[in-house]
């Protein structure tokens, strides 16, 4: 397997993007051989710290480019008070909105959550917490990380915190692409409020189902340079490693960070 010969768009996202394929390959606590998903639970572990950071909460967290996902927000849902999230394609919104109305059929995140409570330090707090996220997930919006306003045509008041997790590496075909994304991402942050950025690594591709979907390949200095660049001071890093892969992509490293934006409130 290998990169497609030109960077994938957003039409082919909103054509062949399979959801249930994608939570299938990179979201459960183990693999088809029983292995333990170190991809999944590292950054599990990360975003804990991360969200126990000092000065790290308020009202409104925005998630950008959530996917059909909710592990990146198990933790932040206890640090605020309620959450919008965003994706650019419907079947990911879809999909989300099955989760949170709790129908049957949703993807099962039950194991994870109850990772994450472990801990907090209590694993049958699962369905506690589950309710907990429900509740505060208030908007499901759609999103596009290319233009000025991710947002539009809505226009959203700034927010405690932006929360985006391996989006923009792989809308960005380019790094200036990439610094633009960051910069309108951030430009959705109060003056002294929070990014939380987790950002794949020396990455080109990654697989779901039948297709294949491009990624920037970026290095850790890269990234922290767009950081800084769009207003943000860095408050803490954390690397993660794959030598030997997670799968169907070519990811050797991730990076979780957490950044505040300069400026007052």
């Amino acid at each position: 397997m290998e990169a497609p010969a030109a960077f994938t768009g957003a039409g082919e996202y909103e054509r062949s993007f399979t959801p249930r394929d994608y939570l299938s390959e990179y979201y459960g606590l183990s693999n088809g051989q029983g292995q333990p998903n170190a991809f999944l639970t590292q950054n599990l572990r990360s975003l804990a710290k991360v969200f126990a950071l000092e000065g790290l909460g308020g009202d409104t967290l925005l998630d950008v480019g959530c996917g059909p996902t909710i592990y990146q927000l198990l933790s932040a849902c206890e640090r605020f008070q309620e959450i919008v999230a965003m994706d650019y394609t419907p079947q990911n919104r879809q999909e989300l909105e099955s989760w949170l109305r709790n129908e049957p059929g949703a993807f099962d995140w039950r194991p994870v959550v109850q990772y994450v409570c472990e801990l907090e330090g209590d694993r049958e707090r699962w369905a506690e917490k589950e309710a907990k996220l429900r509740g505060k997930v208030k908007r499901v919006l759609k999103c596009d990380v290319t233009k000025a306003n991710p947002a539009a045509p809505v226009s959203l008041p700034p927010a405690d915190c932006v929360l985006s997790a391996y989006c923009l590496e792989a809308a960005c075909p380019d790094l200036p692409a990439f610094q633009r994304a960051l910069r309108g991402i951030g430009a959705l942050v109060r003056p002294g409020g929070h990014l939380v950025l987790l950002t794949s690594l020396s990455t080109t591709y990654y697989g779901v189902g039948e297709q294949v979907f491009s990624c920037l390949r970026l290095d850790e200095a890269a990234v922290l340079g767009a950081v800084e660049g769009a207003g943000f001071e860095v408050r803490f890093t954390e690397l993660h490693t794959y030598p030997a892969g997670i799968g169907r992509t070519d990811l050797q490293a991730t990076l979780v960070l957490a950044a505040r934006r300069r400026g007052t409130a």
